[in-house]
């Protein structure tokens, strides 16, 4: 997919006016304003009960499939489970050649050279109707491992042919107030995405929101995260309750807006874990439009990760198409 040339650090500097150590970075998160969290879980309320009907449902239902990021991401992965998972992000619905590819798999670095073979010709940017490959990486998903394994775990990923990295946090650190280490931690991970021929691999950050304890701590390491580099900020590694909620993922795309009337520069938001039905999921594009507007809802600017998500997106499609519901037996296992 397109690739962005950001240089690692360059946003944190042009910002601070200086160099980006830990205690400018600490004086500036700690000089944001504080989250109104009564008025952002109202907001989130509010627009998760809009509506959408017939048609405009039948776009949003393709839209999700379209902006999904289908994962496998356990301990018991093997080349074969992640070729299916492949086969059904080419073909998400086979009884419908008109359903959408999903955006991209999301896999182990281990397994990056399997999705990449099994993809073949639809391996490619999802803007142009290709499906990326994305891996995790930066020993996802505690995060606690050396930084020399975090920086070889990610360019072992990219040299493997992964277009997208999701990286971790170390929540330790940004909970202890180290920001500098953070920050220098995502700087160098996004210097690991560069390819020989000078572009990189798009580096999402995830977060772990479920561990921040506070709006106000999303809200810092949002923009820490988007400092550093960060093409998408994310929510969850999916493996820690809570995951993504309405409205940890409407004060992402907050930060993600201001920072766009700040910068000019677009930056992604991706929603993981938890976000299991359709009904839901049309709430996360309300959410997404409303708030930094319809031009989001892109894949290089807005993914949702899941496993489960797309089986419901599938029966809803159906039962539009027919008329009836179908059971789970009309749609693969994951």
């Amino acid at each position: 997919m397109t690739s962005t040339q950001i240089v690692p650090g360059e946003r944190a500097v042009a910002l601070l006016g200086g160099e980006a150590n830990d205690a400018n970075l600490r004086r500036y998160l700690h000089g944001i304003p504080g989250v109104d969290a009564v008025g952002l879980e109202q907001r989130a309320a509010g627009l998760g009960t809009r509506s959408i009907k017939t048609t405009s449902k039948a776009w949003a239902l393709d839209r999700i499939i379209g902006l999904v990021d289908l994962t496998t991401l356990e301990g018991a992965d093997t080349p074969g489970k992640v070729r299916s998972l492949v086969a059904k992000a080419v073909t998400p619905d086979p009884a419908d050649p008109s359903c959408p590819r999903v955006a991209a798999v999301c896999v182990y670095g281990d397994m990056v050279p399997h999705a990449v073979q099994a993809l073949g010709s639809a391996h490619g940017d999802p803007d142009q109707g290709k499906i990326a490959v994305a891996a995790v990486a930066t020993a996802f998903p505690s995060g606690r491992s050396s930084r020399s394994i975090k920086l070889e775990d990610t360019a072992d990923a990219v040299a493997a042919g992964a277009d997208e990295i999701d990286m971790v946090i170390d929540r330790g650190a940004f909970l202890a107030g180290r920001f500098g280490q953070v920050y220098d931690e995502i700087v160098a991970v996004k210097e690991a995405c560069r390819r020989p021929d000078g572009t990189y691999a798009h580096l999402k950050v995830i977060l772990e929101t479920g561990e921040l304890n506070t709006y106000d701590n999303v809200r810092r390491a949002s923009w820490l995260g988007i400092l550093a580099g960060g093409d998408f900020i994310k929510t969850s590694t999916g493996k820690v309750a809570p995951a993504a909620t309405l409205p940890v993922t409407l004060l992402m795309l907050e930060v993600v807006r201001d920072w766009h009337r700040l910068s000019g520069e677009k930056v992604g938001v991706k929603p993981a874990g938890g976000i299991r039905a359709s009904k839901d999921a049309i709430k996360y594009l309300v959410t997404v439009a409303e708030t930094v507007g319809e031009e989001w809802l892109t894949p290089h600017l807005f993914r949702f990760g899941a496993s489960s998500l797309l089986n419901d997106v599938l029966l809803q499609r159906q039962k539009m198409t027919t008329g009836h519901y179908s059971g789970p037996d009309y749609v693969t296992i994951d």
